[in-house]
Formats: structure tokens, C-alpha cells, sequence
């Protein structure tokens, strides 16, 4: 028996479950797939916003800000990559202006400090590739980026090191109430028992509330498509350039990474199909097309990768986080769009003031707050892009296993996102073979059985005689 079952290891859920395991909880999480952060975690900006967007009052101001004040402390704590570049929103006309004023009164509401209008001429002297029709921006000094990967990954090992339990390739399919707690069933045919269950199953959070309640939930698919560039002309930006939003988002924006790189997107297309993770021609040259309204020059011939992402979109405008009426301990964690990565840390925070209400606990006396990275090796160089050595890659690899109380199995893409073999210019082009080989080797298992991102993605067909 669980005191609390997160279902879903994204972003939100892991914050969720770090922040519990200050308390003196049995807590679980399970995740449908191969590897934690396999959703909307793996396939987005790396943006922390400052939080002068959303409207006021509203969950999404709330805990963006606070998601933003926290993040800095939390990248110490947990070592993940983290950078205050500061971030623009530029408009291209007079007529525009009243928009960026609309948002600096906004930001300001919202609590957000240092906000202000440049002219042109500022913003040409912070970003000299700047377009010259941009004519203001309204500049937010606290704007930064993180790793995506980094950040989930990290809140995935500091909760297990504080006891929280991790389950893989557990697709819930059922869950029944109790007089005292919810009974799971997950598809392989194990089964689980919580007292409260936190429903943080991203684009499929929809799904997993209806097997509880009766009250209407639906949650749409919003794809994103990114482009993503080589190191060589990653810093054509220092600044993180958004464009007034719309209706759809924030719209196409131009930053540069944590590591390096140089990254343009998203596109923003409604669409039904839960799984619809494909980049297309039209979608990848509208990003093209919006981004070269930003700046002077988009370096096309240093594109080395294009990907996409889908956001849960709720209709109602606000993130959805809140015990179920008609479904006592059981809360959901739904509808987390942006600047959702921006607000995990304070949805952690959010949801455990929730459950402190329904299940009481004391502090955790034992609980440790700091994790460590894998820092750089000194032997063998695996991956000549990106300087990846053998040591990194074996200790990736054994994070990853002692992540998970089912262990087995460890996905390319899993080692990718940890210590990244595979991101850089050549794309896995020449490491992918000494990746799986050493794969293959510590988990003594067949190459043939190694796996890109799971069950079904085999690299391998089988050995030529």
C-alpha cells in the first residue's frame, strides 16, 4: 500500500514527487513508458519564463513566477544546466506597441521585476542580428533556459535517492475506489494500491480522469515543431526573442540552448492524434518563415535536427490542478501547458499543500536536497560531436537502472538525453554503434535487442553471416 501513486514521470509529475518525499510518504511513480520524461518533458523550448503573460489571478501567474523564482536554487541544488540570458518580445510596429504596453502592465501585476520597453536602438545594442523592422521589445531580465531533460532527470534521481519508488512500462487501464484507497491495474497485470493518486499523465491526463469521474474532461493535443541548429551558430542570439502571442501561444521564438546550440520553433497546430509527434515540410518552413521576421539572417545550411512536441490543451486557459469532487484523494495535474516546465517546481510545492490537507504527514528527518551529475570522463571519447566519453555513458547508464524498481531494458534515447551522446552535428551518425555496444554489454544482453526509444523502435535487425 502507497500513501501517494503519481501517474505519469514527466516534468510535473517528478517535481511532484521530489517535493513529497520531504515528507514522511510511501510514494510511487508510474510511467507508461521506457524512461521517465518520454512526453511534452522531452520535446520543448528549455524556457523559463519571467511571467508576464498569463493573466492575473490566474494558477498559470501564480506559479510561473514562483516556478521562476525557484528555478536558479533548484539548478544549484540538483545540477542542471541553467542560464539567465533574458528574454524579449518584439513588436514590429507603432500600431503594435499598445500590445507590448498590455503585457508590461501585465508582468508587472503578476509581481515580475525589471520589466521595460526598449527602443530600437536598445535592442539593437543588446541583439545585433535583431531584424530591422523590429521597432520595441519589451525586455525581461529574468528570463533564462534550462536543459529540459536535465531538469526532469534530475528531480527523477533526487526522489528516488529519497526513497520514492519508480515503475516503468506501466500503462494504468484501471482504477477502482475503496472505502480506504484507489486500486490500479496496469496493463502487464500488476497492480497497486494508494490512498491518494495524482493524476499527472500529460496530453493523457483526459483519459486517466475518466476512469474515476464522471465529470467532463478532455484535453486536445497541440503540436509544436522546433528546429534545431548546430553549435557553430549558436550564439546568433543571447537573448531569448519571442513575437507578441496569439490565440495559440507564445508564438515562434528564437533562443539559443543551454549547451550551445541555436533553436527556432514552435508552430502551433490543433490537432487529434495523441501520438502525433511527425515534423512536417509546411510546419518546419512556417518556422523558418516566422523566425526570419526576428532576425537579420536564419542560418539554414546549420539546421542538424528538426523535432515536435505536442501540448495538453484545455480550453479553459489555466493550468487544472485540484482534488476531484466526486473522486476523494484523487487530484488531478492536467491541462499543463506553457509555461508548465517554468511552473513544475511550484506545482510541486502546490500539490503537496493539497495532499498535506487530505493525507497529514511529518517532515522527512532523512531527506537530502542535493544531487549530483554525471560530470565529464577522462578515457575514451564515444562521441566526437559532443566530447561524450565511455565513463559517462556507463554511468548513464547505471543511473538509469538504479532510476527504476523494474529495471532492464535502457533505449539509445535514454542515454542521449542523460549525457548526451547522439545531439550533436553528425546527429548519432558514428557513436550510435559503441552507444549500443556498450549498452548491450552492462546489461548483458543481444545488441539486436537494443532499442532507439522502447519496445518497437529496434535499431537492429539481426547479425550478416
Amino acid at each position: 500500500m502507497y500513501d501517494v501513486i503519481i501517474i505519469g514521470g514527466g516534468v510535473i509529475g517528478l517535481s511532484i514527487a521530489r517535493e513529497l518525499a520531504s515528507k514522511q510518504l510511501k510514494i510511487a511513480v508510474l510511467e507508461k513508458n521506457s524512461d521517465i520524461g518520454e512526453g511534452a518533458s522531452k520535446a520543448n523550448s528549455g524556457i523559463v519564463h519571467a511571467g508576464f503573460d498569463a493573466s492575473f489571478g490566474t494558477l498559470k501567474a501564480r506559479l510561473n513566477l514562483r516556478g521562476s523564482t525557484l528555478m536558479p536554487k533548484l539548478a544549484k541544488e540538483l545540477d542542471f544546466e541553467y542560464l539567465n540570458n533574458g528574454a524579449m518580445v518584439l513588436c514590429f510596429s507603432e500600431n503594435e506597441k499598445p500590445k507590448l504596453e498590455e503585457l508590461l502592465a501585465r508582468g508587472l501585476k503578476n509581481g515580475v521585476t525589471g520589466l521595460e520597453i526598449l527602443s530600437q536602438a536598445e535592442v539593437n545594442k543588446k541583439e545585433p542580428s535583431i531584424n530591422e523592422n523590429v521597432k520595441y521589445a519589451l525586455y525581461a531580465p529574468s528570463g533564462a533556459i534550462v536543459c529540459p531533460f536535465n531538469l526532469a532527470i534530475a528531480m527523477a534521481e533526487n526522489a528516488r535517492a529519497n526513497g520514492v519508488e519508480f515503475f516503468r512500462e506501466k500503462k494504468v487501464i484501471i482504477i477502482k475506489k475503496n472505502n480506504t484507497c484507489y486500486f490500479i491495474l496496469a496493463d502487464d497485470g500488476t497492480s497497486f494500491e494508494a490512498k491518494v493518486i495524482v493524476n499527472c499523465a500529460g496530453i493523457f491526463a483526459d483519459e486517466i480522469h475518466r476512469l474515476v469521474s464522471s465529470i467532463p474532461l478532455t484535453l486536445a493535443p497541440r503540436k509544436g515543431e522546433y528546429l534545431l541548429f548546430d553549435k557553430t551558430v549558436g550564439n546568433t542570439v543571447k537573448h531569448t526573442l519571442f513575437q507578441l502571442p496569439t490565440e495559440y501561444g507564445k508564438g515562434v521564438l528564437i533562443t539559443p540552448t543551454v549547451h550551445g546550440n541555436l533553436l527556432i520553433g514552435p508552430t502551433a497546430l490543433d490537432i487529434e492524434d495523441k501520438a502525433g509527434v511527425d515534423t512536417t515540410g509546411d510546419g518546419l518552413e512556417t518556422v523558418l518563415k516566422k523566425a526570419a521576421e526576428s532576425i537579420k539572417e536564419i542560418p539554414r545550411r546549420e539546421i542538424i535536427t528538426s523535432f515536435a512536441g505536442l501540448r495538453a490543451n484545455s480550453g479553459q486557459g489555466d493550468f487544472i490542478i485540484a482534488e476531484v469532487s466526486d473522486s476523494p484523494g484523487f487530484i488531478d495535474v492536467a491541462g499543463i501547458d506553457s509555461p508548465g516546465l517554468t511552473s513544475a517546481p511550484a506545482i510541486g510545492e502546490y500539490v503537496k499543500a493539497l495532499i498535506a490537507d487530505i493525507l497529514p504527514a511529518l517532515d522527512n528527518p532523512h531527506f537530502v536536497s542535493k544531487r549530483e551529475g554525471i560530470k565529464p570522463g577522462n578515457n575514451e571519447v564515444i562521441c566526437r560531436c559532443e566530447t561524450i566519453t565511455k565513463a559517462e555513458i556507463l554511468a548513464a547508464i547505471q543511473r538509469t537502472n538504479e532510476l527504476f524498481k523494474n529495471p532492464g531494458q535502457i533505449s539509445l534515447d535514454s542515454i542521449k538525453r542523460r549525457v548526451r551522446p547522439g545531439m550533436g552535428r553528425c546527429q548519432a551518425g558514428f557513436c550510435t554503434p559503441r552507444v549500443a555496444e556498450l549498452i548491450a554489454g552492462e546489461l548483458g544482453i543481444n545488441e539486436t535487442d537494443i532499442t532507439k526509444s522502447g519496445r518497437g523502435s529496434e535499431i537492429l535487425m539481426g547479425l550478416i553471416s
